[in-house]
């Protein structure tokens, strides 16, 4: 992302905010995974959107209509011994020359110059409760000056919230933002076509799992979140972590992966057979679940609100439940009584971004949000039949499909951006059978 899209993203901020204002955000801490063990650094989303700085111990300042410059950032200082052990440090001249700060100085100054900055400010802006520790030192700060008064001390009066302006402004993607997650999407696609490639009984789970992390961290992404590849009955468990279990003849395996790029996510889910071939109940539940997909992104345009989609795709899988005979009565009445839930049980989506279920109300008011250009958001519709569930015929039993995809609105039909990867169940068939035609396998146990 260039620098010109960060300082873009701040004015429109510091407009919202108004020139009486100033906004305070922290960077996310490093988090200990274990001993003297960190897990991998990742950078506070509302941070990174408004800096792109990718370090930790450091606080982005906006301070509208300062004559000295309205973006100021506090970071560590550069240390040689550090950066031996640690890597390299941007440093205040770094995050000067390279970041786009109009003034810079070293964290630990922090409680020296902070004060003076809130000082004449009636607003401040602050995540409260997102990293408590720094609340208090930002109460502190403001409680400072307040003391300070009685000499007529000009001092902030009113905390507001932040993410109340700022993530209104992440739902709305840019065109640089809808460049990168487009090619987050077009990673996550080849690696979803790798593990269709592998996919073959005996195969484990995580050898699955282990292709995702391959074909991301060879374009340099991150996983989004930790891979979910739900072999036959496991592809009914929603939030499967496990990835241990053989992959079995016979059985579907669900796979929800996706990777994050320069930040960015992508969010996707293929369901599809072990074998190569759906069998006659596998396929006739995909071809719902297909049906319902399809029904859903028609309606992700301009001008419908939020739960359109949805609707659309519970209206298309009560159908398709009842011809089956998963479920019987009126489909009007069953979705009345939410009597689909015992099959899809979720929503089906959520925004996409910074975040994997990425920030933006849903609800204005107590109305539905409005579609509008520019909003990404994922269609998942599934269908998960319980491996106990005796109601239902036996050969539907322990099915669990989803279809995922990632979806921007657009001024005209939505736009699919992982749309490159199949999902019609006949062109999964002909891409496993090719697979396996250019590159025969033996038995894990020959």
């Amino acid at each position: 992302m260039k620098r010109d899209e960060f300082a873009r993203r701040r004015r429109q901020l510091m407009r919202m905010m108004g020139k009486d204002a100033i906004a305070i955000l922290p960077a996310a801490p490093v988090r200990r995974r274990n001993g003297d063990t960190d897990y991998p650094y990742r950078q506070d989303s509302d941070f990174h959107f408004l800096t792109g700085f990718p370090e930790p111990e450091a606080v982005a300042v906006l301070i509208p209509q300062r004559a000295e410059g309205d973006y100021v950032i506090f970071c560590r200082d550069r240390d040689p011994l550090r950066e031996l052990w640690d890597g390299a440090r941007a440093g205040t001249d770094g995050a000067v020359e390279r970041y786009g700060a109009s003034d810079a100085f070293p964290i630990g100054d922090i409680d020296e110059i902070l004060p003076g900055l809130l000082e004449s400010r009636a607003r401040v802006y602050h995540t409260m409760g997102l990293h408590p520790e720094f609340d208090q030192r930002v109460i502190g700060w403001v409680n400072g000056l307040r003391a300070q008064a009685k000499h007529g001390l000009h001092t902030p009066q009113e905390f507001v919230a932040l993410d109340h302006l700022l993530h209104d402004m992440r739902l709305y993607k840019s065109r640089a933002e809808l460049a990168t997650m487009r090619r987050s999407a077009a990673i996550a696609v080849e690696a979803h076509r790798r593990a269709m490639r592998l996919a073959a009984p005996g195969v484990m789970e995580y050898e699955l799992a282990a292709e995702f992390m391959h074909e991301f961290h060879r374009h340099h992404a991150e996983i989004a979140y930790e891979p979910i590849v739900g072999g036959g009955r496991n592809g009914c468990i929603l939030h499967y972590r496990e990835n241990a279990a053989p992959l079995l003849d016979g059985d579907l395996v669900l796979i929800d992966a996706g990777c994050e790029l320069d930040g960015y996510a992508s969010d996707i889910t293929r369901t599809f057979p072990v074998n190569g071939r759906y069998s006659p109940a596998q396929r006739a539940l995909y071809e719902v679940v297909l049906e319902a997909h399809g029904a859903a992104i028609q309606a992700c345009v301009p001008g419908n609100h939020w739960n359109d989609p949805h609707d659309a795709a519970v209206r298309t899988i009560t159908q398709g439940l009842v011809s089956l005979g998963l479920l019987k009565g009126k489909v009007a009445k069953l979705i009345k009584d939410a009597a689909y839930r015992d099959f899809f049980m979720h929503r089906t989506g959520h925004w996409l971004g910074l975040d994997v279920h990425d920030v933006g109300d849903y609800k204005v008011g107590d109305a539905w949000r409005v579609l509008e250009p520019g909003m990404v958001l994922t269609v998942e519709p599934g269908i998960y039949v319980a491996p106990g569930n005796r109601k239902v015929a036996k050969e539907f039993r322990g099915i669990g499909i989803r279809i995922e995809d990632d979806v921007a609105v657009t001024r005209g039909a939505a736009d699919v951006l992982t749309d490159a990867l199949i999902r019609h169940p006949d062109d999964i068939e002909a891409f496993m059978a090719a697979s396996r035609a250019a590159e025969p396998r033996r038995s894990r146990h020959a």
